[in-house]
């Protein structure tokens, strides 16, 4: 039956600012919501929100306040340097509860999807949070973040891995744990992606995202490195800025920024792919049947981590930031390539926690 839009309920879409691949993992979330008679209204800050509200330009957006995550140039001085950010990214969790509160009275929301968002949780509404890591992998203090990490979990009233909970599966040691809590879900790997048969365009498409300074310094390295390279490329610098900007040079051509239509053409019209091992990238390649080679961002356990488990089972290739040259894109024809897993996201199941 057809609802009016008073008569649909606002559910809040809040992903974390950290690169891209939150929010685009969000944009079959929202879809799905759209289809079954919900009203989304996006919260988040910087790139993350910029990119949402290209993609739904007529949805209610919100800012929140960010949690100034910053790489160190040097991937062994990462955590270091999250762990003398955490004060600020403490300060901007409360202020995030405190503007969550004054969302749900102001807006009448009547169900939050928290992406990684610690302080957009309510215990008045239904709050669903969105997780691949179930283990926090920090190197040698992987057992207190992942303990710090349930318990913002137990918080929620339903905590969606989106993975398979079977093996073979995408997210191995992240997403399955020895131990999970109860209120966890597996619902499928999300993408807002489509595998098409179109001709092919590009012999190579670079994808690049993640927080700086770390993109800048791959997105240079690369272009320099690429210029041997013997085809076709397609680069998407993942730069969100307010104007798409298209500059052909050589065998390059550049993209600032695609949207998600753009961004699946070109998938399917690129042979192979070389980009970050980020979790979102790894749903969308294998939802695409796609052939990579993956760069993990220094010092990113999580990515280090995929990027070996891939290498490892004779998937993908992959090298440091320091050691890649162009040579070693020669190794993807060696690797089998990522698998789909024809899991079906039953929404409407799903979604009954909001109803």
């Amino acid at each position: 039956m057809f609802k009016t839009a008073s008569e649909k309920k606002n559910i809040l879409v809040a992903p974390l600012n950290w690169g891209l691949g939150h929010a685009t993992r969000c944009i079959p979330v929202i879809n799905a919501l759209i289809d079954n008679d919900f009203n989304p209204i996006i919260a988040s800050d910087g790139v993350a929100l910029e990119l949402l509200q290209k993609e739904f330009p007529n949805l209610q957006t919100i800012e929140l306040p960010s949690y100034q995550i910053q790489y160190a140039k040097n991937g062994a001085n990462f955590k270091l340097k999250l762990f003398l950010n955490s004060h600020k990214m403490i300060r901007a969790i409360l202020k995030e509860r405190n503007k969550t509160r004054q969302i749900i009275q102001m807006y009448n929301i009547q169900g939050i999807v928290s992406d990684n968002r610690l302080g957009v949780v309510s215990d008045t509404i239904p709050s669903v949070f969105i997780t691949h890591q179930l283990n926090v992998m920090t190197g040698n203090t992987t057992w207190l973040t992942t303990q710090l990490h349930n318990q913002v979990i137990k918080k929620f009233d339903e905590c969606w891995v989106p993975d398979v909970d079977t093996f073979p599966n995408l997210s191995g040691n992240l997403g399955h744990p020895e131990k999970k809590q109860t209120n966890v879900k597996y619902i499928g790997p999300l993408s807002r992606l489509h595998k098409k048969n179109l001709e092919k365009k590009y012999d190579l498409m670079v994808i690049l995202s993640g927080p700086e300074p770390q993109r800048t310094m791959l997105e240079e390295k690369l272009i320099s490195e690429l210029e041997s390279y013997h085809g076709t490329i397609l680069f998407v610098k993942g730069k969100i800025e307010e104007e798409q900007r298209i500059q052909k040079q050589n065998q390059f051509t550049f993209y600032n920024y695609m949207n998600s239509e753009q961004i699946e053409v070109a998938f399917n019209e690129s042979e192979k792919i070389l980009c970050r091992s980020g979790y979102t990238t790894v749903m969308d390649l294998a939802k695409l049947k796609k052939k990579a080679f993956f760069i993990p961002t220094p010092g990113q356990y999580e990515q280090e981590y995929l990027a070996k488990k891939f290498k490892e089972e004779g998937l993908v290739p992959s090298c440091s930031q320091e050691k890649f040259k162009v040579k070693k894109l020669d190794k993807i024809e060696l690797y089998k390539g990522l698998r789909s897993f024809e899991s079906h996201i039953k929404w409407q199941d799903l979604l009954e926690v909001f109803k």
